[in-house]
């Protein structure tokens, strides 16, 4: 299930106002207009809301973390278009309820001249022979798909159905967003709380919006156990303070200012700490961070940062560990995800240092940006294809591995350039590459 995506209608854009019913499902965006987020993909002007707008969408593709609208914004589409709106779940539906609902399409469409469009949410669950049994109808326009995924869906879903549909990433919402969410919820009288008297404290709304992450879903039920387990005063107000707000969302309150300065400060003590070779220096900020609830992917692509610009050629196995953290924390999850983390990052702390190969890109990026693109040499260029001999592309070019040791020295920078962008240190196994690298050079400087 994504955003709000329970107990709503097939066809209906009503927004649903039973009681009984989550708050996250009653506070189902019922338009466009009221949809949060994804401005990139639905604001006005973008091609997704003028395609809606119009009742011209093809089959598309959601992609993105859960609560943040996939599931909803296929809710709006079904209200807003002409079509049949039908779904199924990939997790329990098989081939035999895809060819029902397209048994049902065709004669839909043969009888009432009416398109369908199928709602697949979790499509990443549908094995190989369920999505071809999807795409002959797909691309003849049986019917129109939607498929909603928390997966990649370039390694999760078939080339062939990817070819036939446009894909567009859901992000998380941010905090502005998540805070508009919380505010309707609280005000609307019909399918919100605005007939019920709840004062909630700024620490438990910044709470509940913070550690959320950008999850709507999970801020609103969070939201609605706060509100339906909190006993009313005497004033019959319910009071929600920032206590409650921990308990309801269970997670602790820790002091990350609102400004972000302290998210910044702590993340920069932790890659100096990595920098100055200091792994419980490192540890400890990656645990405080941790802790306060930041994202551990996002730690995960600092460490492999570090591990290139800090550490480099010194060790190169610093970014083969570090690359393998980041991929163990997106499969493992949390908590176990701490534990490769926590290898990757004293490992890196541990080693010798070199950021020789950071500031030789910098340096040629500043080159070639102040002085030009130089031309390729005749010799270094593309031969491969018909005619490139009588232009003299690749005339000349000595081929390294038909010599002893696979080097002979030979021109590779444009005339003129003499530059020496890469230097290496006398650090780790860099000291190994700069030997090399000197004699190389000094046989070059010869020809």
């Amino acid at each position: 299930m994504d955003l709000f995506s329970f107990g709503f209608e097939e066809t209906s854009s009503a927004k649903p106002s039973s009681s009984r019913q989550p708050l996250a499902a009653r506070m189902r965006p019922r338009n466009l207009d009221e949809f949060i987020g994804q401005e990139h993909i639905v604001g006005k002007g973008k091609l997704l809301r003028r395609a809606i707008e119009a009742d011209q969408i093809s089959s598309l593709i959601f992609y993105g973390p859960p609560g943040t609208g996939k599931t909803t914004l296929a809710k709006v589409i079904s209200g807003v278009t002409k079509a049949h709106f039908t779904e199924i779940n990939a997790v329990t539906a098989g081939v035999a309820d895809i060819r029902k609902v397209v048994d049902e399409a065709k004669e839909r469409y043969t009888v009432y001249r009416k398109r369908t469009t199928l709602f697949v949410d979790e499509i990443h669950r549908f094995n190989k022979s369920q999505q071809d049994a999807l795409l002959p109808y797909v691309e003849e326009g049986t019917i129109i798909l939607i498929g909603a995924t928390t997966e990649n869906p370039f390694f999760e879903v078939n080339s062939a159905l990817l070819s036939r549909s446009q894909v567009f990433s859901l992000s998380p919402l941010n905090e502005e967003h998540m805070a508009v969410i919380l505010k309707r919820a609280l005000m609307d009288p019909e399918v919100g709380y605005g007939e019920l008297t709840v004062q909630i404290t700024p620490e438990a709304e910044e709470h509940l919006v913070h550690y959320s992450e950008g999850d709507a879903r999970r801020m609103l039920n969070a939201l609605e156990l706060a509100v339906t387990t909190t006993i009313p005063n005497e004033r019959n107000i319910i009071s929600i303070d920032l206590e409650t707000a921990v308990e309801s969302i269970q997670r602790r309150a820790v002091r990350y200012d609102k400004t972000g300065d302290r998210h910044y400060d702590t993340i920069s003590a932790f890659i100096k700490s990595i920098r100055g070779s200091d792994p419980d220096g490192a540890l400890y900020w990656l645990a405080q961070m941790l802790d306060a609830g930041e994202d551990p992917l996002f730690l995960a692509r600092r460490v492999v940062i570090s591990a290139s610009e800090d550490v480099g050629n010194a060790d190169p196995m610093a970014l083969q560990l570090a690359v393998s953290a980041f991929q163990a924390v997106q499969f493992l999850g949390m908590p176990e995800g701490r534990i490769p983390l926590a290898q990757a990052v004293t490992y890196c702390a541990s080693v010798p240092k070199s950021n020789a190969a950071y500031k030789g890109i910098n340096q040629a990026l500043d080159w070639v940006k102040t002085k030009g693109h130089g031309p390729v040499p005749p010799h270094l260029r593309d031969a491969s294809y018909k005619g490139a001999s009588q232009l003299g592309h690749g005339a000349g070019y000595l081929y390294p591995h038909n010599y002893p040791g696979a080097y002979i020295p030979q021109q590779y920078l444009p005339d003129g350039v003499q530059e020496r962008f890469y230097l290496p240190t006398d650090y780790g196994e860099e000291k190994r590459l700069k030997e090399y690298i000197q004699g190389n050079r000094k046989d070059r400087e010869k020809v």
